[in-house]
């Protein structure tokens, strides 16, 4: 019985691991790209189009909302370069707190003097104790409080992790520490006085022609076949299973699909408590510009009455994403809103629909759109990753699927929390070492 070498998944870990290895590659959608892939829908109309129209007239999203090329080897970004021209900006991020009305610059704990004399002092006074305080830390929310205190944990943290988290921030364990850097130095200097910017998203990268032509660029080096969903995983006989009915026999296979899923198809039983994911549904909006919209790239939102946590610009990042006639008086924006589930929570039409309309509602009565133009809802069914404190799930998930042939890789493939740059990266090198 002849078995072969197959990658799963299209997305930017999967292309590059194609373009690496020359594997053939399987996909579930009917285009490249997974959730980082741009699309396009005209003024009025509810139909994505896949490639730029001649005319240019229509709103660019993401299915996944925005996402930026974040750091990257420079001989990464050298081959993105290589096969799409990219544009360089410089962050703009903020926190909005709705019931003040206020705009934060992020990270928060370094602008404290935007949130007032008292309050500055107050939050500096409970990160220095907090510093010293040596308290035990088992979930994010021990983190959180023992990194800034109940001030800021009150007015920003707590409530935005229980958005973005969905809930899931008083029991799963510290993660993406770097996204919020603690720095009493610079805490202390952005009470009284600007400081320069900090993180791991300072400045980032984006293609000219949107993340869709680095994805079709990719995917024309590389042997795929659409339309393949993988719905079981016969690990004893090495057989993968697709919806359509058909099947292959590997000898070994690259996955970058979610490792949860993986782990389901295969029917693996392994004595640990799977780790959680929170789903995402992204609801992306062209519209006319408000009269108090936001310039920023994107902005952090810790209460929102429809339960969004985060809302992206991406024409505050270039123009492209909107209409071609649109671009010079800079009267529309295109925007992504999130708001985050558990799993098992995917709402229904009925609710999604009503859900826009609720956001819509919301962003209008901030003052941040008109009139809606295109109304888009994406579901992301794996958005974020998370653990369990203690938890060894992961790995002997992955273990126990690369004894039968099953190597996972990427961001959701092996469970961890990276940026498009570095997945090409994990992808490129995984792909090079099964050439």
């Amino acid at each position: 019985m002849k078995r072969g070498r197959f990658i799963l998944g299209a997305g930017m870990t999967g292309l590059a691991a194609g373009v690496a290895s020359g594997l053939p590659v399987y996909e579930a959608s009917e285009v490249p790209g997974g959730i980082c892939s741009s699309y396009y829908i005209r003024p009025g109309d509810s139909e994505r189009l896949y490639s730029t129209p001649k005319d240019g007239e229509a709103y660019r999203f993401e299915l996944g909302g925005g996402h930026w090329i974040f750091g990257g080897d420079p001989l990464v970004l050298h081959f993105i370069r290589s096969l799409a021209p990219v544009k360089s900006y410089l962050r703009k991020s903020s926190v909005f707190l709705p019931q003040k009305n206020l705009f934060v610059p992020y990270p928060i704990q370094n602008h404290l003097r935007y949130l007032g004399p008292e309050i500055a002092a107050q939050a500096l006074h409970d990160m220095v104790v907090a510093s010293m305080a040596n308290q035990p830390i088992n979930t994010m929310a021990d983190w959180l409080r023992a990194c800034f205190g109940p001030t800021l944990c009150d007015l920003f943290f707590f409530p935005f992790h229980e958005l973005y988290t969905a809930s899931l921030y008083k029991r799963i364990a510290p993660q993406d520490i770097y996204k919020s850097p603690v720095n009493l130095k610079l805490a202390i200097q952005g009470a009284f006085a600007d400081v320069p910017p900090i993180g791991y998203n300072v400045t980032f990268v984006y293609p000219e022609e949107g993340l869709n032509v680095l994805a079709q660029r990719m995917a024309a080096r590389c042997e795929i076949q659409y339309g393949k969903k993988v719905v079981r995983i016969d690990l004893k006989e090495r057989v993968l299973f697709f919806e359509d009915g058909s099947s292959v026999n590997y000898e070994f296979v690259i996955s970058t699909l979610p490792l949860n899923q993986v782990v389901e198809m295969a029917g693996l039983a392994l004595d640990e408590q799977p780790d959680p994911a929170t789903s995402v549904l992204v609801i992306n909006i062209g519209a006319k510009r408000g009269e108090r919209c936001p310039d920023d790239h994107w902005v952090y939102i810790p209460q929102s009455r429809a339960g969004f946590h985060r809302v992206g610009f991406y024409s505050n990042v270039d123009g492209t994403f909107l209409p071609f006639s649109t671009r010079k008086a800079k009267e529309r924006v295109s925007i992504y809103v999130e708001k985050a589930y558990l799993k098992g929570q995917k709402p229904d039409t009925v609710e999604v629909k009503t859900l826009c309309e609720a956001v819509i509602r919301e962003l209008q009565e901030w003052g941040w759109i008109g009139e809606v133009e295109v109304v888009d809802p994406t579901w992301i069914e794996v958005a974020y990753t998370w653990s369990w404190p203690g938890s060894r799930w992961r790995e002997k998930a992955l273990k126990a699927l690369e004894e039968h042939g099953i190597y996972q890789i990427g961001r959701f493939g092996r469970w961890v929390c990276q940026g498009i740059a570095e997945s090409i990266k994990e992808g490129l090198m995984a792909g090079g070492a099964v050439r």
